[in-house]
């Protein structure tokens, strides 16, 4: 049978389906009176579709299914997690770009937290950070003072932000524009974005 053409095996599978043409039926036939081999080939495949016809009748005994799916194990808690990751690929993207992108803001304001920083302005003086606005100057700017305190004796000109200062200390008065505190995190990621956009 290695040594037939393949078409005639394609012939035997028509055949059987009452789907092959009369050429090939006559080509299949002469064939199969010639060699022995595809004849036994033939035969048996008959045969087996007279099996599986007549074992089309036969049912599984009633719950035979619910039995056999209560002997299979339990799906474990990872799995289903895995399979709703992999049915949900989108929400998954997001979360992992959520959790990276905060993980990320918090490293860069914990590092920003340990330094003391603020406006540079000629006119400031700094004692133990904390940030002097002297009697009788004016500011024309905003400040903004971080890890430290602000007092402001003279007057600013403009909006005063306090970032993680421990003390506030001036009189609403002096300042002609919005004073802001900002001690949580999300509050200066805030300040941060507004910063950016401004």
């Amino acid at each position: 049978m290695t040594s037939c053409p393949k078409q005639i095996v394609h012939y035997m599978h028509d055949y059987l389906d009452g789907d092959i043409q009369d050429e090939a039926k006559k080509e299949l036939k002469f064939h199969i009176e010639t060699c022995k081999d595809c004849k036994q080939h033939f035969a048996e495949l008959k045969k087996t579709i007279a099996l599986v016809q007549s074992a089309s009748h036969i049912e599984a005994p009633p719950g035979f299914t619910a039995r056999v799916m209560a002997l299979l194990p339990r799906e474990g808690r990872k799995i289903g997690v895995e399979r709703w990751f992999r049915n949900h690929p989108f929400l998954t993207a997001a979360a992992l770009f959520f959790l990276l992108m905060s993980g990320g803001f918090a490293s860069i304001f914990n590092e920003e937290d340990n330094h003391f920083a603020f406006t540079k302005n000629s006119e400031l003086k700094v004692e133990n950070e904390t940030v002097i606005v002297p009697a009788g100057t004016v500011i024309e700017e905003d400040l903004v003072v971080k890890n430290g305190d602000i007092r402001i004796e003279g007057s600013v000109d403009g909006n005063v932000t306090v970032i993680n200062g421990n003390r506030f200390m001036a009189s609403a008065g002096n300042v002609t524009g919005e004073i802001e505190e900002i001690d949580q995190l999300f509050g200066r990621i805030w300040y941060e974005i507004k910063a950016l956009f401004q």
